[in-house]
């Protein structure tokens, strides 16, 4: 389990276009790194456009806002097109940056049991460490409650 001060574990993930992304390029900038299930469910685009309307908010404080789910480069393609998200939705096709984060857990619906992605939020300082860990996400607000623990 990640805690505030962890260092964040390093990754490359290809985005929506195809383009690799490695974590630790991006020191000396804010990340805000964050899971979501599936791309273009109802949770996960709500959550999303919630970024999407933010992300000039976010930019201006120099965030990085990155998106990761197990879809792939082509699934996250047509659901950035499709609502017009701006940050890089990245593709996690294996899982193996969710279970490096601990989000790639044991989900239970209708009764029966399955492996998959649990919606959480990582902000990962300039300095690669864990700044806020934000567990068991509400898709609803969940933007402005990430923007508002920034400062």
């Amino acid at each position: 389990m990640l805690k505030e001060g962890d260092l964040a574990p390093d990754f490359t993930l290809p985005d929506q276009e195809g383009n690799p992304i490695t974590l630790s390029h991006l020191r000396g900038r804010t990340v805000v790194l964050f899971f979501y299930p599936r791309a273009d469910t109802p949770g996960c685009t709500v959550e999303a456009c919630g970024f999407r309307d933010m992300a000039e908010r976010f930019r201006e404080r120099g965030v990085e806002l990155l998106g990761i789910s197990t879809d792939p480069p082509k699934a996250q393609a047509k659901f950035a097109e499709k609502y017009g998200l701006p940050m890089r939705l990245l593709a996690d096709t294996e899982h193996k940056v969710a279970e490096l984060y601990g989000v790639w857990v044991e989900k239970k619906r209708y009764g029966r049991s399955y492996m998959g992605v649990e919606r959480q939020t990582f902000v990962i300082g300039p300095d690669g460490r864990l700044v806020k860990v934000f567990e068991r996400v509400k898709p609803e607000g969940h933007a402005a409650e990430v923007l508002s623990a920034l400062g």
